[in-house]
């Protein structure tokens, strides 16, 4: 976010002469003249780097199709996208979470109680900080993508099941029709023990026994 305050600070306005416009052409303009050249080293040659073409420049407004309140929730999302790094979660806490067993720090548990606590205050609901609590109470996923520059997360998904797909395309059958063979064995429930002539045993932690 890019604004030009008057000359006081931003309690005052700026010269009549500093327009939108005007600050949008700034901004171009130095984005297509700034530029880092990296160090020459033995093993990477020197580069030089710079912003690329793709430059969206839109005004901030209270009311316009680019307000205030979702520049701010935008910013907070990216300002907590590493919310990871104190030792939080990068996944929802679901009710069949208990939270003194969860694999987070002391900080990021007492966080995410208070997002809990703060859940259950009235006058706090529309924030929905329970439903955002491994992340701290900000809402949005630590990991996303720009459908205007990047990819989406689904398109991600997609690319990956169609590769999927191609790379096993010899074993499937003609058709649409994906046959699935697939064969269980019940174990049992209890202590495990070793039987005469049986294969050992081990338990997964996730999926119970398995030979």
């Amino acid at each position: 976010m890019i604004r030009l305050d008057g000359p006081d600070g931003p309690e005052t306005a700026p010269p009549s002469w500093a327009t939108a416009d005007l600050l949008a052409r700034a901004v171009t303009l130095a984005a297509g003249n700034a530029h880092v050249t990296t160090p020459h080293s033995d093993s990477i040659p020197s580069r030089t780097q710079r912003w690329g073409a793709q430059i969206d420049i839109r005004p901030i407004t209270t009311g316009g199709e680019l307000t205030d309140n979702a520049v701010a929730g935008y910013v907070a999302k990216y300002a907590t996208k590493a919310a990871e790094c104190t030792g939080t979660l990068d996944r929802r806490i679901t009710r069949a979470d208990d939270l003194d067993d969860l694999p987070v720090s002391p900080h990021a548990r007492r966080l995410i109680a208070e997002c809990f606590r703060l859940g259950q205050v009235p006058e706090l609901t529309d924030l929905r900080t329970a439903h955002w609590a491994h992340m701290l109470g900000f809402r949005g996923h630590f990991s996303t993508k720009s459908r205007a520059y990047s990819t989406t997360l689904g398109a991600l998904r997609a690319a990956r099941a169609d590769h999927a797909r191609a790379a096993r395309a010899d074993d499937l059958p003609d058709g649409e029709t994906v046959l699935v063979i697939a064969h269980w064995l019940f174990v049992g429930l209890g202590h495990l023990y070793d039987k005469p002539n049986q294969p050992e045993r081990t338990r997964h932690p996730s999926r119970g026994e398995a030979h």
